[in-house]
């Protein structure tokens, strides 16, 4: 579903520096990924609901008060590249155990708590971001998380402050994306960082890494 863009401003063409080692890297080995549930997708415009009884399956009431995305930036930052921010400069991600045709997010329950999603009212501003490269789908919570080329949008509790990109590679499965929905390939880590573990188990020091495997 294409959203209505606010404002679209062509991000400038800088020059990526060839370094690659942002500070907070842990390469480990990692384990084989459990298999975990998955949000439903959005639903097509085609299909016909019954209006007699509501389906078992039908998605819970959104959440009220959840934090939005109101804004999609498309920048290049140095080493980087071309990454795609929040409002607030968080980086953005996208997981190679989602599906963009169609969208659906597989990263739920723990996951979203290390990862949490884009989520957005349908009315992001957008800037150096193509409209007709972002969507939404409909989580088992109901709410709905913003994706680019139809992939869904997340945010790396292991980043500390906007800016930082500590999530690249996490697991083997994990990237920056771009503005084009395609996954930042330009600066990888040595070896296979783990995610930081959930919040309630991250009391001191959450960059030496965990034993989660999303």
């Amino acid at each position: 579903m294409a959203l209505m863009k606010r404002t679209v401003i062509a991000a400038g063409a800088l020059v990526a520096l060839t370094a690659c080692a942002p500070a907070g890297y842990n390469g480990a080995d990692s384990g084989e990924a459990a298999p975990i549930p998955v949000a439903a997708a959005e639903p097509t415009e085609s299909a016909a609901p019954d209006s007699s009884a509501a389906p078992k399956d039908a998605p819970k009431d959104a959440p009220k008060d959840v934090d939005l995305t109101d804004e999609l930036i498309g920048k290049e930052v140095a080493r980087m590249g071309e990454v795609v921010t929040d409002q607030d400069g968080w980086i953005l991600y996208r997981f190679d155990k989602d599906t963009a045709d169609p969208p659906a997010s597989n990263c739920v329950d723990t996951c979203a708590e290390v990862w949490p999603p884009a989520l957005t009212d349908g009315d992001p501003a957008l800037d150096g971001v193509s409209d007709d490269k972002v969507g939404t789908v409909t989580r088992q919570d109901g709410t709905k998380q913003l994706t680019l080329g139809g992939w869904p949008l997340y945010r790396y509790i292991g980043d500390k402050k906007p800016g930082q990109w500590k999530g690249q590679g996490v697991g083997g499965t994990w990237f920056v994306v771009q503005p084009n929905g395609k996954k930042n390939l330009s600066c990888l880590p040595t070896g296979t960082p783990k995610p930081v573990a959930p919040p309630a188990d991250t009391e001191g020091d959450s960059t030496g890494g965990s034993d989660y495997s999303y």
